[in-house]
């Protein structure tokens, strides 16, 4: 599985040498491994239905650090959209993209990465595993979206929906933390298999449910969807309906077998469900554009997969399976039809087509199908899922199963409406609306749309192949009824709620031009307090930014030695036990190196000259160096040496270019004072802690015992020191230099900025702006 992943993403990185000679050959390329990772999957069919296949890769065992995979039902329905659908999607591109479209090298390339971090998500039985992948889709997402950054429109929607689903990953993260801290263990079929509970369980749902919702836009962060739209067709059909979407409702269908039984869980699925599934759909039925259509109709179905795959049972349970699959073939290729239409006629208004049935017979057909299949139409998948959907909760009863059930019939009406919204806007002959101008769009823009819309009748019809995938995730949950997929389960309630939904639905578009007024005269508050959010922090960041960051080193240093000094001081002043045994010194010559170094700080204070500064500053690191001489660690002394020298020379070298003097003004002691009494309660807060933690030891560090044993034979080294700073720790090393080497950079661009500049000569002011009333203003916004 793992060699699968990585096999997408290694192709993904050379697909660009392809499109260098073909671009529409890269997605040809690109669309082969996804064909090949779901005949894989097919293939697995038996084993993954029954016990699963698992794989593990170890990376970390000191850690318990491991790439853990897992194919069961769940993750092989995922994988039909995400591979299957996929491969398809990417045919669809030969045909959408130009041979010379300078879009497509890069999203050719970024698909079939997307679809392997894609692939990685849904086989992941680990948390952190899963948690990586989920992070990947983003940055995949963001990048899709954005494509060159050129249009404001682009970015600004990239950046949206990057800004949303990783606020939600981040808070996700910390909720997998607690999860994972609770149970015991990180893999997800051993936390299922024991469900932990308590305090810490109830926050980390909490926050695993923020990043759920805020991927598969729930309420209230839906608005990234619509506005992800910009992107070209086949990418909002690949990730925003088919599949990227979708990470949210899997990662809630694949905890809900250990915690829907809990309120914490299913009570903010339900309610976050239904509304978002009612707002999208009420949403949609105002929408101009086909593409907002369907992504305010994506919006609502992922609203109604929720519901179904997060409030628990098993009815609800096959139901959600089977939507799952039915929204992949149904909205992908209604996707597909715009961009098809797109295409053919330069617009996606459909205010301004008409007659297009005729123009395009291929293309209304297959759009018939899948608009059909979506809203819920006998024999399609669509039609299969929802009355099972309506069968789950009327058989609950109760006032949960009353009000669930009610919900998704208003849901299911408002589908069925902007369904037949979406066929009439696309292909109807409307009044005083003259026939629009198409050509051919080609058959690799058509088939594809076919290909799917056709699976979802087939399965439709071949329902048991569904049922047997979706029992064998349903068969988590107690078996209470005996249901089971079907076209025709008689005369009920639920073939009641179905034939309510087609024909109010049909009602609520016969009025379509109320409904369209009503919709407009309500507004859509949720992008504008996005907005809103966005520039208030913006505004916050700049005022407090300006009002802190003051270019005070004084104030800075103030602040790091106070917080120290109030947080860590206090715990250790409260926590700590001094150690009673402490002696004053353990050699000699402690007393008069310790005595060199105070001296040395005191007249640092009183130093009026920089170069005297620099010297005395020296003074007190040979001085420390000294002392680990004494305590018997001659490599510490060393290197210590070696990093006072560097530093007096970049001191040097510094001081060329400065004032020979500090300011000749003395501060006023009102301003002193403070300062000395912040330094004097760091300093012992620092000296307090040291002598509480050393005490604190007693016996030698395993660590350092490890270190010791390993450096001979592993490094090859005989200085602890150095093999800890050159092998054991390098990467840590190379960062310190980074870091070492940007603060001498940006020290060179202050020298070089002062106003004190030896140019032709002599010595002339530089103006740098600081202090301006221009800089003040732009600091404070």
């Amino acid at each position: 599985m793992l060699a699968l992943v990585v096999a997408h993403l290694v192709v993904a990185g050379l697909l660009p040498l392809v499109s260098a000679r073909s671009r529409r050959a890269a997605f040809g390329v690109a669309a082969v491994l996804p064909a090949a990772t779901l005949l894989w999957a097919l293939a697995q069919a038996g084993p993954a239905l029954g016990e699963g296949v698992t794989a593990t890769t170890t990376w970390a065992p000191a850690l318990g650090l491991a790439l853990s995979f897992r194919l069961d039902a769940l993750a092989l329905a995922m994988i039909v959209l995400v591979s299957g659908i996929g491969a398809v999607i990417l045919v669809y591109c030969i045909g959408y993209f130009g041979a010379d479209s300078p879009e497509a090298p890069r999203s050719a390339a970024l698909l079939l990465a997307f679809a392997g971090a894609m692939l990685g998500l849904v086989l992941a039985d680990d948390l952190l595993t899963l948690y990586v992948f989920w992070e990947l889709t983003s940055i995949a997402s963001f990048l899709l979206i954005g494509q060159s950054g050129e249009q404001r429109t682009e970015s600004r929607a990239a950046v949206q929906a990057l800004l949303v689903t990783v606020l939600g990953g981040l808070g996700m993260l910390l909720g997998f933390v607690l999860l994972g801290e609770a149970a015991g263990t990180y893999r997800i079929s051993e936390i299922l298999a024991d469900p932990p509970r308590g305090g810490l369980v109830t926050a980390a749902l909490l926050l695993i449910l923020l990043g759920a919702f805020t991927k598969s836009a729930q309420l209230p962060f839906h608005p990234w969807l619509p506005a992800a739209m910009v992107a070209p067709t086949p990418i909002s059909a690949y990730l925003h309906a088919a599949s990227m979407v979708k990470a949210g409702v899997y990662l809630v269908a694949r905890l809900a077998p250990g915690f829907a039984d809990l309120a914490v869980w299913w009570v903010p699925v339900v309610l976050a469900g239904l509304g978002t599934m009612i707002i999208g759909g009420w949403r949609a039925l105002g929408a101009t554009d086909l593409k907002k259509l369907l992504a305010f109709g994506t919006v609502s179905q992922l609203g109604f997969l929720m519901v179904l795959l997060g409030a628990g049972g098993r009815i609800a349970a096959l139901a959600g399976v089977a939507m799952l699959l039915a929204h992949g073939l149904f909205k992908a290729p209604l996707f597909m039809a715009v961009g098809a239409i797109d295409h053919a006629t330069g617009t996606r208004d459909l205010r301004e087509l008409s007659g297009l049935g005729t123009a395009l017979p291929g293309t209304a057909v297959a759009a018939a199908l899948a608009a059909a299949s979506m809203a819920g139409l006998p024999p399609f998948l669509g039609f299969v899922g929802k009355e099972a959907a309506f069968e789950a909760f009327l058989h609950e009863g109760g006032m949960r199963g009353w009000t669930v059930a009610l919900g998704l019939l208003l849901g299911s009406v408002l589908t069925a409406a902007y369904s037949a919204r979406f066929l009439w806007g696309a292909f109807a002959r409307k009044p005083g609306v003259e026939a629009t101008s198409v050509h051919a769009p080609g058959a690799v823009l058509t088939t594809p749309s076919w290909l799917c819309a056709v699976v979802g009748l087939a399965l439709g019809l071949g329902y048991p192949l569904v049922d047997a995938l979706a029992g064998a995730y349903a068969a988590a949950y107690p078996d209470e009824s005996g249901y089971h997929l079907a076209l025709w389960h008689g005369l009920g309630l639920p073939l009641l709620f179905s034939a309510v939904a087609i024909g109010g639905g049909l009602l609520l578009h016969a009025a379509r031009g109320t409904v369209t007024g009503l919709v407009g005269r309500i507004p859509a508050d949720a992008q504008r307090a996005y907005e809103r959010t966005i520039a208030g922090t913006g505004r916050v960041a700049v005022g407090v930014t300006g009002r802190l960051q003051a270019g005070s080193l004084p104030a800075y240093l103030g602040v790091i030695l106070v917080t120290f000094v109030l947080l860590p001081g206090t715990a250790t002043v409260l926590a700590a036990v001094w150690p009673g045994d402490q002696p004053l010194y353990h050699a000699a010559m402690q007393v008069p190196l310790g005595l060199a170094v105070v001296v040395a700080a005191l007249a640092l204070v009183r130093a009026r000259r920089r170069f005297t500064a620099v010297l005395l500053v020296g003074v007190i690191g040979y001085g420390v160096g000294g002392l680990f001489i004494v305590e018997g660690a001659p490599d510490l002394a060393l290197a210590q040496f070696l990093v006072e020298t560097l530093s007096l020379v970049a001191f040097v070298f510094v001081l060329r270019r400065l004032p020979a003097s500090f300011q000749q003004q003395r501060s006023p002691r009102r301003v002193q004072l403070p300062k000395a009494l912040v330094a004097a309660a760091g300093g012992l807060a620092v000296a307090g802690i040291a002598v509480v933690l050393s005490g604190a030891r007693v016996g030698p560090s395993s660590t350092s015992g490890e270190f010791a044993r390993l450096a001979p034979t592993e490094a090859g080294a005989d200085n602890i020191v150095n093999a800890i700073l050159v092998d054991f720790r390098a990467l840590d090393t190379v960062g310190e230099i980074s870091v070492l080497f940007i603060a001498a950079a940006g020290v060179a661009s202050l020298v070089l900025a002062t106003r004190y500049d030896h140019r032709g000569g002599g010595r002339r002011s530089v103006d740098s702006g600081q202090g301006s009333p221009q800089h003040e203003e732009d600091v404070l916004g």
